[in-house]
């Protein structure tokens, strides 16, 4: 399941997208000015951006450069002008992709599921990963919490891993059980519970008093910088 940030000041365009997009399994939140856009793009972090250029408060490539100042997050520019020469501009100017109004559903999601599979394959397997006083090694398999070094089991470390490489984003246990134990997902299967109760622990935190591990109740866990 992607996080996604709509950037559309149209309501009847934007309520239409989150609909489609959501029954498409997305996540969709929503933005009707580039001001408030950029905002949430720092505070939630969302996998993926999809913005409308003709905003109300500024010019979507501005709103563009600003993202670009902030993130690296994926961008795909919808617009209703098809001149190669702008085309050119946007994905210059930091765009990942762009897509031509009218479209529907899902041509958006072919997009989106195409920039997310390049962004995933552009970021090392083993670079370092730092959040909060939390930082992964994946290439040495070492996980330490304020400097200190966690005695991890490699599922620990892979459930960990995963779950960081996802920052902020809320996983299911459908996703940790396919992506991270390899088998399909089963309702009695409480080895993802057990595994996140062991890793909690060692983390020094618990369900009811989370600090980098919190539950969105019925959908997920996510991972997240507890000093933000």
């Amino acid at each position: 399941m992607a996080q996604l940030l709509l950037v559309e000041d149209d309501a009847a365009i934007r309520r239409a997208l989150i609909r489609s997009l959501t029954a498409l399994g997305h996540a969709v939140a929503s933005a009707a000015t580039a001001m408030e856009a950029v905002g949430h793009v720092v505070e939630h972090r969302p996998d993926l951006v999809l913005l409308d250029l003709g905003l109300p408060d500024l010019d979507g490539r501005e709103a563009l450069r600003m993202m670009r100042a902030v993130s690296t997050v994926p961008v795909i520019v919808a617009t209703a002008r098809d001149d190669e020469a702008e085309m050119i501009r946007l994905l210059d100017n930091g765009a990942d992709d762009y897509i031509v109004k009218p479209f529907g559903a899902g041509q958006v999601d072919a997009r989106i599921r195409a920039v997310l599979r390049r962004a995933v394959a552009a970021t090392p397997a083993d670079a370092t990963i730092t959040i909060g006083g939390l930082m992964l090694r994946p290439d040495a398999y070492e996980a330490r919490l304020d400097g200190t070094m966690l005695d991890l089991s490699p599922k620990e470390f892979d459930l960990l891993h995963y779950l960081a490489t996802r920052p902020g984003q809320v996983v299911t246990k459908r996703d940790l059980l396919t992506n991270v134990w390899r088998q399909p997902y089963g309702g009695a299967d409480k080895t993802v519970d057990v595994h996140l109760a062991w890793l909690r622990r060692k983390l020094g935190e618990s369900a009811q008093e989370p600090r980098y591990l919190r539950t969105v109740r019925g959908v997920g866990v996510k991972l997240v910088d507890p000093t933000q």
